[in-house]
């Protein structure tokens, strides 16, 4: 959302306990660009999700799935973020992917402990998916001034 000028689209299933506290994002975007949707189930997710990548209306749709996503579903989504010139993005449980994904992605926290104790933005990105490309690995932190994500070496132990 950082990079982006238009709103967003958060889409998750209502039932999930884990809620989205946009105020959480502040330090990211503005959280007035970010809107939560909540449906009930995955089908309504997927639709809400179609529609909003079609209509250009955002820039980004996230959706939180809990369940593998269908080849037939993933690339209605493809086409419709085409459509719409905007990004789609699928939060899915690990082993639970989707053959029509342009990319894979693993993102997990990295403990630094020669960082600065407020900040935790530390990541280790995985590209595990490339359909147009290599694979690879990278070190991101949050830069907050410059609010873009920045590459930096692993730490070494």
């Amino acid at each position: 959302m950082a990079r982006y000028s238009g709103f967003g689209l958060w889409v998750q299933e209502g039932w999930d306990v884990r809620q989205l506290n946009p105020s959480g994002f502040a330090d990211f975007f503005d959280p007035a660009r970010l809107i939560v949707c909540t449906t009930k189930g995955q089908t309504e997710t997927l639709a809400v999700a179609e529609e909003a990548l079609r209509s250009g209306a955002v820039s980004l749709v996230v959706m939180q799935l809990n369940q593998s996503l269908g080849l037939t579903e993933g690339r209605r989504l493809q086409l419709a973020a085409r459509d719409g010139n905007a990004t789609g993005l699928a939060i899915i449980p690990e082993g639970m992917g989707s053959n029509a994904a342009e990319t894979r992605w693993r993102c997990t926290p990295v403990f630094d402990p020669s960082a600065d104790a407020s900040d935790s933005t530390l990541q280790k990105w995985e590209l595990i998916k490339n359909k147009s490309g290599t694979l690879g690995v990278w070190h991101v932190r949050w830069d907050t001034a410059a609010r873009r994500l920045v590459m930096v070496p692993p730490s070494r132990k």
